[in-house]
């Protein structure tokens, strides 16, 4: 495939990364040499200096001939117009990043689509969307669901009281069917388990699982579900209000924003906020708004240092649940391993649901899991598919790869040895990248 990335920043550069795995034949486009310099150093990608909205530049990138046309740059107009003109000039398909919200309402998707701009992608809105999953669902440091809740993927750090430690998990999944470990994170490495493997304490724990089960498997993990009803945010970022407005009246919300005008900004924007203006770094002001007193803490500053240190202070002022907007890749395995709840990437976010037009076989969900190398997907399956052939026992699937559950007519399963997988099913696999193009010919 023939993938054309408008705007080397975070996201394209990311992306181009991810892609260039894959073998697909990468165009990364930008106005800045010296970034394009930096990145054609690192990366097995052709490297194009231009202008996103001017058509001699797009054609001297190739859009011509291209079979997925991005525009990530910084701008949003910029990369409407981007995919508008790569439309026009023979790009088969177009994703423009964007940073108004109301243009993914359903009607404006379509107008989109009718000016050539197949798909929008929002990455606050994401960002916003996983925290208030990750406020919802405690004792969990990630949380996705497949297929509007069918089946559910979530990962938990396993403490020496579990009793799930030290059993082989063949015996593990004979004593109890509700659930499939699909990957081990430990020490920094990630483990796609098998039947003689055990989970030892402090491992971070991937399960795919029915909804109805997750408290019992958390349970069985050493962990107790607790409610959330008082949260503080620091940083009045754009990622902040819309995680304020998607909480709801059902929580009571504090923002702390350090800058005034913008404080004033999102005050009269969000309406079941108390917004504050003040530095959050300072732990007398913290404690003045009752930071003892709250059940979750996020913090959103777009400063990874500043999050993570501040997460770290609220974990220590008893807070039971903290969230680090953490856009430095080098920092997330850091601040998993010393105990912030949950960590969210918008790069990584937006990466993710980027990834599935790439997939030669249809992907209705991706999802690159942190403190991990490896994605989630949900395949839907095709007539003929060489998945179908036979039971999952006998499939001679990738051994950096493991299926964890199916969806099948509106109904989530979880998957064994002895599964069938049949035309119309909608497929959850866990996967490191290396098994990725073997993994598209099970599904194409």
């Amino acid at each position: 495939m023939k993938i054309v990335i408008a705007g080397a920043g975070e996201v394209g550069t990311h992306l181009a990364k991810m892609l260039s795995k894959d073998e697909h034949d990468i165009v990364l486009f930008d106005e800045a040499q010296d970034k394009l310099d930096n990145i054609s150093a690192a990366l097995d990608v052709l490297t194009v200096a231009g202008g996103a909205v001017s058509i001699s530049d797009l054609k001297e990138a190739g859009v011509s001939n291209c079979d997925l046309f991005i525009g990530v740059t910084p701008y949003e107009d910029r990369n409407i117009v981007a995919c508008q003109l790569a439309k026009h000039l023979g790009a088969i398909k177009t994703i423009a990043r964007i940073d108004n919200q109301e243009f993914l309402f359903p009607e404006n998707r379509e107008y989109f689509k009718s000016i050539g701009i197949d798909e929008l992608i929002y990455p606050e809105h994401l960002a916003a969307k996983e925290i208030v999953t990750n406020i919802k669902q405690t004792s969990t440091r990630q949380i996705f669901e497949f297929s509007g809740g069918k089946l559910v993927l979530f990962a938990v750090k396993v403490r020496e009281n579990a009793a799930i430690l030290g059993i082989p998990l063949k015996d593990l999944h004979r004593e109890i069917s509700d659930f499939v470990i699909v990957a081990i994170a430990r020490d920094s490495e990630t483990i796609v388990p098998h039947g003689e493997d055990i989970i030892e304490a402090d491992d971070l724990v991937f399960f795919v699982a029915k909804p109805i089960t997750i408290e019992s498997i958390l349970q069985k993990a050493g962990k107790e579900k607790y409610v959330i009803k008082n949260v503080m945010i620091l940083g009045g970022s754009r990622i902040a209000m819309k995680t304020a407005l998607r909480l709801g009246d059902g929580f009571n919300i504090k923002i702390i924003e350090q800058n005034k005008e913008r404080a004033i900004k999102v005050t009269s924007k969000v309406n079941n906020a108390l917004v504050i203006h003040g530095d959050g770094r300072d732990l007398e002001l913290l404690k003045s708004e009752g930071i003892e007193q709250m059940d979750a803490f996020i913090a959103v500053t777009g400063n990874s240092e500043t999050n993570i240190l501040s997460c770290q202070l609220a974990k220590k002022m008893g807070v039971k649940r903290t969230i680090a907007e953490v856009e430095n890749i080098d920092y997330i395995d850091f601040a998993e391993k010393i105990g912030i709840g949950g960590v969210i990437n918008k790069k990584l976010l937006a990466a993710s649901y980027i990834y599935r037009y790439t997939m030669r076989a249809e992907v209705s969900h991706v999802k690159y899991l942190t403190a991990t190398d490896a994605e989630a997907l949900e395949f839907i399956v095709k007539e003929g598919s060489k998945v179908t052939k036979s039971l999952i026992r006998d499939l001679d699937f990738p051994k950096e790869a493991t299926i964890g559950g199916y969806i099948r007519n509106d109904q989530g399963y979880i998957a064994s040895g002895n599964s069938q997988i049949i035309p119309g099913d909608k497929v959850v696999v866990f996967t490191r990248p290396s098994a990725l193009k073997k993994l598209s010919k099970f599904f194409q």
